[in-house]
């Protein structure tokens, strides 16, 4: 077999339909478009949600819900979590438990609540804590610092 002796094989190429050369041809006159309308015109492309004037099935759909710009969500431990990975007398803050992997970067801030038992005295830095957090972890002879909650969303992105 020699480069000059291939051969494509038939039906792999398929010739291009030739518009607008007359009725006898078959696809003269409005050349395979129809008559009139949006797609029988140049340079027109109708939107991928388009459905032919219908209301769009996004609009038909009803409105659920608010979320609210002024929301902040938190960072969550439980106060289980602080007496497993930390001694008496460390201090617990936000970016200790990042650097031990034990919050996700999901949110800014830091809120403890009161699952499980704590049996240590630690101090914790939190922005919020749940009065069963703060019960068990004075209880314990822990201090439980209150911070700056941090910025909503909103205000973050104006500043």
């Amino acid at each position: 077999m020699k480069l000059h002796n291939l051969k494509v094989t038939p039906g792999a190429r398929k010739k291009p339909k030739v518009l607008g050369r007359g009725d006898g041809s078959g696809h003269g006159g409005t050349s395979g478009r129809g008559h009139k309308g949006d797609k029988a015109r140049s340079g027109t492309k109708i939107r991928l949600h388009f459905e032919g004037g219908q209301n769009t099935f996004f609009r038909r759909l009803p409105k659920v819900g608010f979320k609210s710009m002024d929301k902040v969500s938190f960072n969550i431990i439980n106060v289980d979590l602080i007496s497993k990975n930390f001694s008496i007398g460390d201090t617990v803050d936000e970016q200790i438990l990042r650097k031990k992997g034990l919050l996700a970067d999901k949110y800014e801030g830091l809120k403890v609540l009161g699952n499980g038992n704590i049996d240590k005295a630690v101090t914790v830095k939190a922005n919020a804590f749940s009065a069963s957090a703060k019960a068990k972890i004075e209880a314990a002879g822990g201090k439980c610092e209150l911070i700056g909650n941090p910025a909503p969303a909103s205000q973050e992105k104006n500043n």
